[in-house]
């Protein structure tokens, strides 16, 4: 393949390229998902094929093939040679940047033992099983509906250009739920979810609070909690936010802030705040590609991006002076930075743009039970189930549960709990963050940009201790 697509790449620089990325992807995809006791999604489908990125007077064209002939890989590379040489005149920010050192990484793999493609269809269905039995068990009869869904994508990734690169990995993702919803006494529905995924093998749901069972219980038991809960009260509280919504905050409302494209186009805030403390100095932020693994952390494994560059650690805040960008090669030299290894693409039919990776902000020296303790009166809110976000930081965000917090303890639990703001003034409410840090990448949902959804992305970081949060409202 790297002969082929070098020898398409030599043909449009032949025809006035001034560079070119050539990518092919072949990527599988598994799903399984039962619902109330039938399988209602039962799917597996292949997707192969190359995508050609060209440069030309600095613009740039995009244009790919399912056809793997060299005819018409020379043909799409063509099509892209045109796209850009029609936008070159009219183009307002140049695609401009330095060339760097070739890049020969072959056949790398994340670190696993028990491989989620090789495994047979029973093996999945066994999962699903068993997190139904679990969950029946736990919740006995107050089950309104019960879901169980297992995701799996796997696959290998080229990459080669006009420097001489050649990459070859593969990627890989697999992912565990349930969910549970049960009816309250006056009719209302709630759910809850708990499951864990990332870029691990089948081992990891071995491993002592992954386990089919352990996923079960904790979607069951929460369902059943949210039965008795209380609404959340509106105003502003002190507050507390679990792993996985801290990750969101993280994600949503600041690291798009940061991507590279916001940067050069000037439409972020704080694309010209280099240097400036946006947080408080309890609140840093980082951004990598390869994360080690633990029975808490399931990061996605992403080496290179999909322009061929490694994926370097990214300090987007250290203590809360904001230190830098999310550039792909393009963006770089508008934002007086250097390719960090974020320009990703959920395919081959698309073309690479900065993207975030495994975003979080990092553990600090906390329990959570001084956390807690530390918050006095307020809320503890956990999890998430979706929301809004603006390009100039304001975000709505609904958390599944949580607690309302009395003079350092758990009184009752609460639901319907929506947080609002803006992040470029929640970042300065932060007190604090505790030394226990999950994070997870999942099969099922992702980040979504440009036309791009879902891009696996890693998410979660420590629990994060708030002055205050605006609880309640509408954006």
């Amino acid at each position: 393949m790297f002969d082929s697509l070098q020898s398409v790449i030599k043909k449009v620089e032949s025809e006035g390229a001034s560079f070119v990325d050539a990518r092919y992807d072949e990527l599988l995809i598994r799903t399984m998902i039962k619902e109330n006791g039938r399988i209602t999604n039962l799917k597996t489908m292949k997707r192969a094929g190359v995508g050609f990125n060209v440069y030309h007077n600095g613009a740039s064209g995009y244009a790919f093939s399912a056809d793997l002939s060299q005819a018409a890989m020379e043909n799409a590379a063509q099509n892209a040679l045109g796209i850009a040489k029609a936008s070159a005149p009219v183009v307002l920010i140049k695609s401009e940047y330095e060339t760097l050192s070739p890049q020969k990484s072959l056949d790398l793999k994340p670190d696993i033992r028990e491989k989620p493609w090789e495994a047979d269809t029973s093996d999945r269905l066994d999962i699903i099983n068993r997190m139904e039995t679990t969950a029946k068990d736990v919740y006995q009869d107050k089950i309104a509906s019960l879901m169980l869904l297992y995701g799996e994508l796997s696959g290998t990734k080229i990459f080669t250009n006009s420097e001489g690169t050649e990459i070859k990995w593969n990627p890989h993702v697999v992912d565990v739920r349930t969910m549970v919803a049960g009816k309250t006494p006056a009719g209302d529905l709630v759910r809850a979810m708990d499951g864990t995924g990332g870029s691990v093998g089948l081992e990891y749901y071995k491993l002592e609070g992954n386990t089919p069972e352990d996923i079960a219980t904790n979607s069951a038991k929460n369902a059943k909690e949210l039965l008795e809960a209380k609404a959340a009260p509106a105003g502003e509280f002190s507050a507390l936010t679990e792993n996985s919504l801290s990750g969101v905050l993280a994600h949503e409302s600041f690291g798009h802030l940061t991507e590279g494209d916001f940067i050069a186009t000037k439409t972020s805030p704080i694309h010209d705040r280099i240097g400036e403390q946006l947080g408080s100095e309890h609140v840093s932020m980082i951004d990598e590609g390869i994360m080690p693994t633990s029975n808490k952390v399931a990061p996605f494994y992403l080496p290179y991006d999909d322009e061929g560059v490694k994926t370097d650690k990214v300090t987007l805040l250290d203590k809360g002076v904001l230190k830098g960008f999310l550039n792909s090669r393009a963006t770089a030299p508008h934002t007086d930075g250097v390719p960090s290894g974020n320009a990703r693409a959920i395919n081959y039919t698309f073309g690479p743009i900065p993207r975030m990776r495994n975003t979080y902000i990092t553990p600090g020296d906390l329990t959570e039970e001084e956390a807690i303790e530390e918050m006095g009166t307020g809320i503890y809110a956990i999890g998430t189930s979706g929301g809004q976000v603006t390009l100039d930081g304001t975000f709505l965000f609904k958390a599944i549960r949580g607690y309302w917090i009395e003079n350092g303890e758990k009184k009752y639990p609460i639901k319907d709990v929506t947080l609002t703001g803006n992040i470029l003034n929640l970042l300065k409410e932060i007190k604090g963050t505790t030394k226990d840090f999950e994070l997870k990448s999942g099969y099922f949902g992702g980040c979504g940009k440009g036309g791009q959804y879902p891009l696996p992305v890693g998410n979660g970081g420590p629990k994060v201790l708030f002055n205050k949060i605006r609880f309640g409202g509408e954006m």
